[in-house]
């Protein structure tokens, strides 16, 4: 019996790698001679880069950049097999967790690292570039990674503006001059499960900064500043972008990348699992099992479960899901066969998030589920 693991890590708790881990121990309690195929799995936020190197050749590289506040750190990305192309995973260099809680401000956080670890995959030759942009710190439409890139800002009296939210309300002028030439000729590719628009009701301030530290009046600021400089950007260098599907996402950055760097927006889970060769895995499987922390109606609208459930579809291949929890909204679950809480009792959510105890429940459920398997698969039904 050969079984593909596609699991998303229970945020907070355990790794896709860690779940995977436990899930075989109780699957092989059961059937000693499974043939487990573990692919690692994130949405294209944090976790992508592990997710993908942990699944392909390559080598993790590691430089110095600035955080969403402008201090320096150290961040990875990742260099796959063919040597030119670059995995770049946002949260590594202006994540949310880079921030103190004091200090979190959209109106002060850049972007800024995220171009600092594009410039350095080019120096290392790398001209595709796949982008993870989930977990943000920052609202500032990637104004802080053109600006590591080489771009310049000025405002109407021609002063260089400086980083964060902030500026956006001040752009006037786009200065170009400074940008790598080999810039132009590079391709990106960026993973986006969100389709908010830049700004208004639906647009990147009022539906996420406040996440990043915006009170009320910070949120009208920028969205009124997002506004604006998307006027620049039709205007001056007729890049109408703001109302594209998904160009909101991670505070503006899935427009800023499309105006400035003809980015490709693409479903996170949809490029790790074409990157991972997922369909390949398929062949001949019995059985997939995927899942993630909770589950819910967003799972199946463009992230893991969903990528993973369209696949095993179109494969014909059972799929069954582990959650942490499973919301009662979920009446419906089409392409899934199966879903299953790891949870055996009430607890609260700091007793369930406990490493030790999420594997341990983890085990009990999968042994549970093949024993069941087992059962009906010789039963004269």
């Amino acid at each position: 019996m050969k079984i593909v693991l596609a699991i998303d890590s229970f945020k907070g708790c355990a790794s896709s790698q860690e779940l995977s881990t436990w899930i075989e121990e109780g699957i092989k309690e059961v059937y000693q001679e499974a043939v487990v195929q573990a692919c690692y799995i994130a949405d294209g936020g944090e976790g992508m880069l592990a997710a993908i190197m942990q699944n392909i050749s390559g080598k993790i590289m590691t430089c110095s950049v600035h955080d969403p506040l402008m201090q320096p750190i150290d961040a990875q990305y990742g260099i796959l097999e063919d040597g030119k192309t670059a995995v770049i995973e946002m949260a590594q260099a202006a994540g949310l967790p880079l921030v103190p809680k004091e200090k979190r401000n959209p109106l002060l956080t850049t972007t800024f690292g995220v171009g600092e670890l594009v410039k350095d995959a080019m120096k290392h030759g790398c001209r595709i570039f796949i982008v993870g942009i989930g977990g943000s710190a920052t609202n500032d439409a990637a104004l802080g990674m053109m600006q590591a890139l080489g771009y310049r800002f000025f405002d109407a009296e021609g002063n260089e503006l400086g980083h964060g939210g902030e500026i956006l309300e001040k752009v006037h002028r786009v200065d170009e001059s400074h940008v790598d030439k080999e810039l132009k000729a590079c391709e990106f590719i960026v993973a986006c499960d969100v389709d908010n628009v830049m700004y208004g009701p639906r647009g990147s301030a009022h539906i996420y900064a406040g996440q990043k530290g915006a009170d009320a009046a910070m949120i009208e600021r920028l969205d009124a500043g997002m506004k604006h400089f998307t006027e620049v950007l039709k205007h001056k260098m007729d890049k109408d972008v703001a109302h594209n599907a998904g160009s909101g996402a991670a505070g503006g950055m899935g427009g800023g990348m499309q105006a400035f760097l003809n980015a490709k927006l693409r479903s996170g889970i949809e490029i790790i699992l074409d990157q991972i060769g997922f369909d390949a895995h398929l062949k001949d499987a019995a059985l997939v099992i995927t899942g993630e922390g909770r589950i819910d109606k967003q799972s199946l609208m463009g992230k893991v479960l969903s990528g993973v459930s369209k696949r095993c579809k179109q494969a014909r291949v059972p799929l069954i899901a582990l959650g942490g929890g499973i919301a009662d909204e979920l009446e419906e679950h089409e392409g899934v066969d199966a879903l299953f809480s790891i949870m055996r009792y009430p607890m609260s959510l700091e007793e369930a998030m406990e490493k030790q105890r999420a594997e341990k429940l983890v085990k009990q459920s999968t042994t549970e589920i093949f024993r069941l398997i087992k059962t009906l698969k010789h039963s004269v039904l």
